[in-house]
């Protein structure tokens, strides 16, 4: 069997890796290195991703593909630890105590929030599938919550459009997040960086034979005489796993009407901690970013050398010019950081890089597909209703499962 596979992500590499065994699997990048969402920069002599990435507990898939590539001795739980910003002060959230402490919402909204948290996991999301996640918000926690807590979550994640995203998402998201101790949140990251999953994923699927073709866009799959062709080449399948509108239709149930976002994140390099020791401090105050992901507060900063700061902002519609300069300038600015104190910076953009959660997503969810034509990623079934890396592993394995199933060897 002769298989292209578009796009050398997670979800590609996966299942070009599980396709490999006795078939020949072409996997078409366009970018100088596999890895999609999950590449890296190389600064002196560290790596660290573009877009921030860590793993949960229960991400069982990708846990045991680490232990498959030889890398679980890489993993190491650390403690995630959040904070709001709010008023030009930073508000630790992450003990009881700093909870109890925090100024802006009564306590009666906290022990609500609080019973949301422990409740999460046991509700059924595909029933809030078409429920908007700030009217369930209003209604089952109080406008004032909203208001002061979770609005500002929503728009920080999907800008003009969180008013529209289901209450699905956002069950979902408090749920993935609740492997909370009195210290902060368990979660997994790969000494080295996750580079080394991308580079030892293309590795294995290599050492099966499969190639691994960078700085090599796909043209649009077309069908010839029975079989698929791409960039001129013959295959008797092809697996699309860029955003569906790249993605033939097949007829075989569901559509390509998912709706993508983009993400502008920017990576700083610098010599001091911003934000008092907060891995992961969401703004309430207005700027041109989200949230502010202090990596070196969650990974020692004696790896780097230097403090690293994520600047994390997502966009529906083009962005603005110079948008990276009003980012750095706001940042400096707010946390008052003189130029001196910046060692590097960097502006990662990817236009589509994840799905918008809205109401009634779950009916646009497209098929694996059939006939020789297939598609998976980020839009497939297990990243609804989050995405996450786990889900990416998901998604490759299942879509391999049903290539070998109508191409038996």
């Amino acid at each position: 069997m002769h298989v292209c596979v578009v796009g050398g992500g997670l979800t590609g590499l996966v299942a070009a890796l599980r396709l490999s065994d006795g078939n020949h699997i072409v996997v078409l990048e366009k970018e100088e290195t596999p890895g999609g969402c999950l590449t890296s920069y190389h600064r002196n002599d560290y790596w660290v991703e573009r877009f921030y990435h860590h793993l949960f507990p229960g991400d069982t898939h990708l846990l045991s593909l680490l232990k498959e590539l030889g890398i679980e001795d890489r993993l190491e739980w650390l403690r995630g630890t959040t904070g709001y910003y709010v008023h030009g002060k930073i508000h630790p959230l992450t003990t009881p105590a700093e909870i109890l402490r925090y100024p802006h919402l009564s306590l009666a909204d906290k022990a609500r929030l609080a019973l949301l948290t422990l409740r999460a996991r046991g509700m059924d999301t595909e029933s809030l599938d078409r429920v908007p996640a700030a009217e369930f918000i209003r209604t089952h926690l109080g406008p004032s919550l909203y208001a002061s807590f979770f609005e500002p979550l929503l728009r920080s994640k999907f800008g003009d459009r969180g008013e529209e995203v289901s209450a699905a998402w956002l069950i979902s998201r408090i749920a993935i997040r609740s492997h909370r101790g009195a210290g902060g949140e368990r979660l997994g990251y790969l000494r080295g960086g996750f580079h080394v999953l991308v580079e030892r994923l293309a590795e294995a699927a290599v050492r099966k034979g499969c190639e691994v073709r960078t700085v090599t866009p796909a043209g649009r799959p077309e069908r010839y005489n029975g079989r698929w062709r791409v960039n001129g080449e013959s295959f008797d399948a092809v697996l699309c796993t860029i955003p569906p509108r790249g993605t033939p239709q097949t007829g075989t149930g569901g559509t390509t009407g998912v709706p993508y976002q983009g993400a502008a994140c920017m990576t700083i390099g610098l010599d001091r901690d911003v934000a008092e020791g907060v891995y992961w401090l969401n703004m309430k105050d207005p700027a041109p970013y989200g949230a502010v992901v202090s990596h070196t507060n969650f990974v020692p900063v004696e790896r780097y050398g230097e403090h690293l700061v994520y600047l994390a902002s997502y966009f529906n519609r083009a962005l603005p010019g110079g948008f990276g300069d009003a980012m750095l300038a706001d940042f400096c600015k707010r946390f008052r950081v003189p130029p001196s104190a910046i060692h590097w910076h960097t502006l990662a953009v990817e236009p589509r890089a994840g799905p918008v959660y809205i109401t009634g997503y779950r009916q646009h969810i497209p098929d694996y597909g059939t006939g020789g034509c297939y598609r998976a990623g980020m839009f497939s079934l297990p990243n609804y209703p989050e995405r996450s890396m786990e889900g990416s592993v998901i998604a490759g394995v299942q879509v391999a499962g049903r290539i070998r199933e109508e191409f038996p060897a």
